[in-house]
C-alpha cells in the first residue's frame, strides 16, 4: 500500500503545475446552469471564429493511458485537438485482443488534466460508464448490469448508484456519461442489448433510468438516455450491421417511447439516437434514425419537447458508413452533415476526423447548414459545459482522487445490488441440499485447476462437486471470482473452464466428471458484447446464445445429472430457453466480480433469495417469477 500511495505521489510531482487562472475543480455541486454561466457561454460564443464553433460539434477519442508527451500517440491528439478546435472527448481505453485493458484512476484523472490544458477551449469529457468506472479502470466498485437492478427492483439502488458514479467520474474528470440504457428489452434475441436494459416492462424501465438520472446529477454528472427511439425490439449488433425495428407505431408509442420520456420529464441532459431503421417513424428507404429530421426533430424535439443535447451513436459503426457511397473521408463528411441538419447537436466518434470536421465546414460557409444553427448548437454545448462548472475550471484535483474512487461503502453497494438481485426461478431439483452436503463435507486444501484444462482424467481431483465455468474465452477474468468463492466453501471442487475452441474435445473429460460427481454446477457467462460472434448451426453470427459445441455438452449434462445440477446464468437470462431440462436455474444476470460472490452466496444459501425476473424466458419462466428464499440457518 505504501508503494502505490508513493508512486501515485510521484506521478503527481512529475506533472505541470496548474495555473493560477485555472483553480482545481472542488467537488461538484448538482448539474445547474447559473446566470454567470449563461454569460459566460455568449462570450464565449461572440470570441469564436466559424472554424472554432464547428470544432466544438466534434468528439474524439482519448486513451486513459500512459503516454509520453513526445509519443506519436499523444503527439497526434493534441495536433488534432488544435488543428480542429475539437470541443469534446470520450475517455476510454484500449483492447487488446479482444481484452479491455483497464488503467488506473490517477492515471485517467492526470490524463484528462493533461487534455484540458491543450484544449482551446474547456473540453467536455464523456465516458461510457454503464456499469461504474470498473468498466474501464482497476480498483473501482464493480456494480452488475442493469437488468440486475431491475430484478432487484428497488429504485433507491439505482439512485444511490447514479451518485457513486458521479463522484468517481467527476473526480477523475469526466463530466458527462452515456447511461442510463432507456431501452425496452423485449426481444430475447438482442444480442447487443439484453442485460444492459433494466427490463421488458415500459414502466419498470422509467422509473429506474429515472432514479440514476437524480442521483447522478445530484452529484455533478450529465446523463445520457439511449438509444432513441428504443434498440430493444432488434436482433442486430449496430456495431455490425444496420438493425430495424419493425414494430408498428402503436407499440412503439406503448412500449419503446414511454422511458425516453420519462427521462426527459426527470431532467435527462442528453438523447442519444440509435443508427436504427424505424419504418413506422420515418419509412423513408436507407434512412436510419440518427440522420433522420422526422424522428429528431419531429418526434424527439417537437412531439417529446426534448430541449437538450440530441447525439447520434458512435459514428464509427458499421451500421452507418454502408449506407453511403465513398471512402471514409467522403463518407464522414456527408454522415456529418447530415446528422446535423437532422438535428443531432455533435458528431460522436467519427470515422474520418478531417473529411467531418471539413465536411461541416464547407457546410457552414456554402449555407447548407446556416450560421444561425451553427451558432444555435455551440451555445447549446457551451451551456452544458457551464452547467458542470468547466467555465470555472477545467481540472480536477489528483489529491481529490484517492478521497472519491473506491470508497468501502461504494463497494458495499456494488455488492448489495449483486445479492438483491439473484433470481431464483426454477428450484425442481436436488442441487441446494446437495450443495449443503458438500460444504459440511468439504475438507483439505484447494486444488489449483488452470484455464487449460490436461486431457483425460490427469490431474484431476475426487470432490464432489464439479463446476464448469462458460466462457467466451478461458483467457478472460470470467470465472476468476467464482471460482474464487467457490473453493472457499468447496477447496476440493473441481473446476473446468470451458470456450467455444475446445468445447468438443472436452465432452469426454465433462461427462466422466459429471457422472461421479454429487453435485454438478453451471456457470454461463453469456454477455452482450460490440461486435461479438458466436458459432450456430446456421454460421457464425452476434448473439448471447451460448455456441453450438458448448450448447451440446450442457445438453449432454443435463441428460446425465439434471436433478442435481443448477445452472446459474451470469449474464443474459435468457439461457434458459434453451435448455428446459433445467431444473434449478439462478440469475445472475452479470458477470461483475460482485455478482460472482453473490452467486455463490447464493448456492450455499447464505443470502436471501428476493429478486424477480424482469423479463420474460420463452418457454421457460414469465416476468417477475422468482422464488424467495430465506438464508439457510447455521
Amino acid at each position: 500500500m505504501r508503494l502505490v500511495l508513493s508512486l501515485a505521489l510521484f506521478i503527481t510531482s512529475l506533472l505541470p503545475a496548474v495555473e493560477p487562472s485555472d483553480k482545481k475543480t472542488p467537488f461538484p455541486a448538482p448539474i445547474q446552469l447559473t446566470k454567470e454561466g449563461e454569460r459566460w457561454a455568449e462570450k464565449q460564443l461572440r470570441s469564436m471564429t466559424t472554424e472554432q464553433k464547428v470544432g466544438q460539434l466534434i468528439m474524439i477519442m482519448g486513451l486513459a493511458e500512459f503516454q509520453n508527451v513526445e509519443s506519436p500517440g499523444f503527439l497526434q491528439l493534441k495536433s488534432d485537438l488544435k488543428k480542429y478546435h475539437v470541443g469534446s472527448v470520450l475517455l476510454t481505453v484500449r483492447t487488446e485482443g479482444g481484452f479491455v485493458v483497464r488503467n488506473q484512476p490517477l492515471e485517467a484523472a492526470a490524463i484528462t488534466n493533461a487534455l484540458q490544458r491543450e484544449a482551446e477551449f474547456p473540453l467536455i469529457i464523456g465516458a461510457d460508464f454503464e456499469r461504474g468506472l470498473s468498466m474501464r479502470l482497476l480498483a473501482t466498485p464493480a456494480f452488475p448490469h442493469a437488468m440486475a437492478f431491475g430484478a432487484a427492483g428497488k429504485p433507491e439502488l439505482v439512485e444511490r448508484f447514479g451518485a457513486v458514479v458521479a463522484r468517481e467520474a467527476r473526480a477523475i474528470g469526466v463530466q458527462w456519461n452515456f447511461f442510463p440504457v432507456a431501452d425496452v428489452n423485449s426481444n430475447p434475441q438482442n444480442p447487443i442489448i439484453n442485460t444492459r436494459s433494466f427490463g421488458e416492462d415500459p414502466k419498470q424501465v422509467g422509473a429506474l433510468l429515472s432514479a440514476y438520472i437524480r442521483g447522478a446529477r445530484a452529484n455533478g454528472l450529465l446523463t445520457t438516455a439511449k438509444h432513441f427511439p428504443g434498440h430493444g425490439d432488434t436482433d442486430t449488433d449496430t456495431h455490425l450491421a444496420l438493425a430495424r425495428v419493425n414494430a408498428p407505431l402503436e407499440r412503439l408509442k406503448a412500449v419503446d417511447l414511454p422511458p425516453f420520456q420519462d427521462a426527459i420529464d426527470a431532467g435527462v441532459d442528453a438523447v442519444m439516437v440509435a443508427h436504427v431503421s424505424a419504418p413506422a417513424l420515418d419509412p423513408t428507404p436507407d434512412r436510419v434514425a440518427s440522420v433522420s429530421p422526422k424522428i429528431i426533430q419531429e418526434l424527439l424535439i417537437r412531439d417529446m419537447k426534448f430541449q437538450g443535447m440530441v447525439v447520434p451513436d458512435a459514428m464509427n459503426m458499421r451500421a452507418l458508413a454502408p449506407l453511403y457511397k465513398g471512402d471514409a473521408a467522403v463518407t464522414s463528411r456527408r454522415i456529418a452533415v447530415d446528422a446535423v441538419l437532422a438535428g443531432e447537436d455533435m458528431v460522436l466518434l467519427p470515422s474520418d476526423l478531417d473529411g467531418a470536421y471539413n465536411g461541416l465546414l464547407d457546410a457552414v460557409r456554402s449555407g447548407e447548414i446556416p450560421t444561425v444553427l451553427l451558432d444555435a448548437k455551440v451555445r447549446k454545448i457551451l451551456r452544458l459545459k457551464a452547467s458542470v462548472g468547466l467555465h470555472r475550471s477545467r481540472f480536477v484535483d489528483l489529491e481529490a482522487v484517492a478521497q472519491e474512487v473506491g470508497r468501502p461503502e461504494s463497494f458495499a453497494l456494488a455488492q448489495e445490488v449483486a445479492e438483491s438481485a439473484m433470481t431464483l426461478v426454477r428450484n425442481d431439483g436436488q442441487a441446494f441440499s446437495l450443495l449443503a452436503e458438500e460444504k459440511r463435507r468439504a475438507s483439505g486444501t484447494s486444488v489449483t485447476n488452470g484455464p487449460y484444462p490436461p486431457s483425460g482424467d490427469k490431474g484431476r481431483s475426487q470432490s464432489g462437486t464439479v463446476a464448469l465455468v462458460l466462457t467466451d474465452d478461458v483467457r478472460s477474468e470470467w470465472g476468476r471470482g467464482f471460482d474464487r468463492e467457490l473453493r472457499a466453501r468447496v477447496p476440493d471442487a473441481e473446476v473446468i473452464y470451458i470456450d467455444p475452441r475446445f468445447a468438443g474435445s472436452l465432452m469426454e473429460r465433462v461427462t466422466a466428471a459429471v457422472l461421479s460427481a454429487k453435485v454438478v454446477v453451471i456457470a454461463a457467462y453469456s454477455i452482450p458484447v460490440a461486435g461479438k460472434l458466436v458459432g450456430t448451426k446456421d454460421g457464425a453470427m452476434n448473439s448471447v446464445d451460448l455456441s453450438t459445441n458448448v450448447s451440446s455438452l450442457v445438453d449432454r449434462v443435463l441428460k446425465i445429472a439434471a436433478p442435481r445440477t443448477v445452472m446459474i446464468a451470469m449474464g443474459s437470462p435468457y439461457l434458459a430457453k434453451d435448455f428446459p431440462g433445467v431444473q434449478t436455474y439462478l440469475c445472475a444476470y452479470s458477470h461483475a466480480s460482485a455478482s460472482e460472490t453473490a452467486a455463490v452466496k447464493a448456492l450455499f444459501g447464505e443470502i436471501p433469495l428476493n429478486g424477480h425476473l424482469p423479463v420474460t424466458i420463452p418457454g421457460y419462466a414469465e416476468r417477475e417469477t422468482g422464488i424467495e428464499r430465506p438464508a439457510a440457518k447455521d
